[in-house]
């Protein structure tokens, strides 16, 4: 019924609704393990190209059940979600923490289920760190765009945002927030709490709503 590409990652409804599942760890430009559970950005990107350009095509929907990972793949796959032109939703399902916090407000409307969660945190560097100046610059820009990005997309502000990306109280051994679907939604990050046919509802509106446009 459903048509899959060899990508494994969209798969064209019949209802010409497109279904893009992030899911794993987001890999970047270094190939993760085998054992582990990946999206790949390079995949995602001419993907959502495609989804732009093919008429046949009314809407995007994002299934997000995420851990995180590359900020550069995460922020691009976010932007290139955020500039299409088709009604989008986006639905979290299990988690989505770190870098899945923009791919989730990137969709013009967002759904969390009551049992997921998204974790805020600081930006984390892999492998040797240069302890100068120039070094906690760019921590510091590279966090500024993701907080800028969110804040834009979301109902939350970028003051907010830092005030959870550094609080203390409430991960063990760790700086930062982790939100339920229900805190999510009051902290302004998501829109609304809900699963599959609520998600599913809101795009067929957005879809009818922009062809009577």
């Amino acid at each position: 019924m459903d048509q899959r590409d060899l990508k494994g990652n969209i798969i064209e409804l019949q209802s010409n609704i497109y279904l893009l599942s992030i899911i794993g760890e987001v890999e970047g430009h270094e190939a993760l393990g085998d054992r582990t559970k990946a999206t790949k950005y390079e995949h995602i990107l001419p993907s959502l190209a495609m989804v732009e350009e093919n008429d046949k095509i009314d809407g995007l929907l994002i299934l997000l059940n995420t851990v995180g990972g590359d900020v550069e793949a995460g922020l691009a796959i976010a932007e290139m979600i955020s500039s299409v032109s088709k009604p989008s939703v986006s639905l979290v399902l299990g988690g989505g923490h770190s870098i899945g916090v923009p791919l989730a407000v990137s969709a013009d409307y967002s759904f969390i289920v009551p049992s997921a969660t998204m974790v805020i945190h600081p930006v984390r560097t892999n492998g040797t760190f240069i302890g100068v100046v120039q070094t906690y610059r760019n921590m510091e820009k590279t966090q500024d765009r993701i907080t800028g990005f969110i804040s834009s997309h979301s109902n939350i502000s970028q003051q907010r945002l830092e005030q959870l990306m550094l609080d203390t109280s409430l991960l063990v051994k760790d700086v930062g927030t982790m939100l339920d679907g229900k805190q999510a939604v009051e902290e302004g990050l998501i829109n609304e709490v809900g699963g599959i046919s609520e998600a599913l509802a809101k795009l067929h509106q957005m879809m009818d709503e922009q062809k009577q446009n």
